[in-house]
């Protein structure tokens, strides 16, 4: 007998019992629930802060214009590695589409978001390029906002079961005067099994 058909069979069996990918629809998924943060979390942090944010008219701006923000560092104090641009992304594209507030992405805690914003600027004076086009001198915004925050994650044994607690923190300082005119914290808490992965 061929020593590969016990493979072949093994594989092809698990193959058979495996559960089939399918597509989840966010606005509909009753799937369960992780310890660990998940795209919904994200979702609901982002979603709560957001609405508090617009309601609190902290980016109301009494010219009628857009305020310009800059994101500053959102620390991420978990046991998880997580980009914290998925609760920031979310909350960026609600102000845009509030009209209020819109982002730059010429400056950041670590330099540009966007590196293009600098070397679309270093084309000034090349004879390669029809000047015409290229980027003059003084047309950056500066930002009028910053926002900021920080991602907390806590773990406390209650009874047979875990508890893990997330808290979302984001303040808005207006870099005027370096004072936050809105400050906002977002706890999602979880229980469950001890035996769940929370990291």
């Amino acid at each position: 007998m061929n020593k590969w058909v016990p493979v072949v069979l093994c594989s092809t069996l698990l193959a058979a019992c495996a559960t089939p990918t399918r597509y989840i629809d966010p606005a509909a998924d009753d799937g369960a629930v992780a310890m660990t943060m998940d795209y919904r979390d994200f979702e609901r942090a982002a979603d709560a802060a957001l609405q508090d944010l617009l309601s609190s008219g902290a980016v109301d701006n009494p010219s009628g214009d857009r305020y310009v923000m800059a994101v500053s560092r959102i620390v991420n104090d978990t046991m998880q590695r997580i980009d914290t641009d998925q609760l920031v992304k979310k909350i960026r594209v609600g102000l845009l589409r509030s009209g209020k507030v819109i982002t730059t992405t010429a400056v950041g805690v670590d330099g540009a978001e966007d590196a293009m914003n600098e070397k679309a600027r270093e084309l000034r004076n090349s004879e390669e390029f029809d000047q015409s086009g290229v980027q003059k001198k003084g047309t950056l915004k500066a930002p009028d906002l910053s926002l900021s925050g920080k991602i907390i994650q806590r773990n406390h044994k209650v009874k047979d079961e875990q508890q893990v607690e997330y808290y979302f923190q984001l303040s808005l300082t207006d870099l005027q005067n370096g004072l936050a005119i809105w400050e906002n914290e977002t706890p999602i808490i979880k229980r469950g099994s001890d035996k769940g992965v929370a990291w």
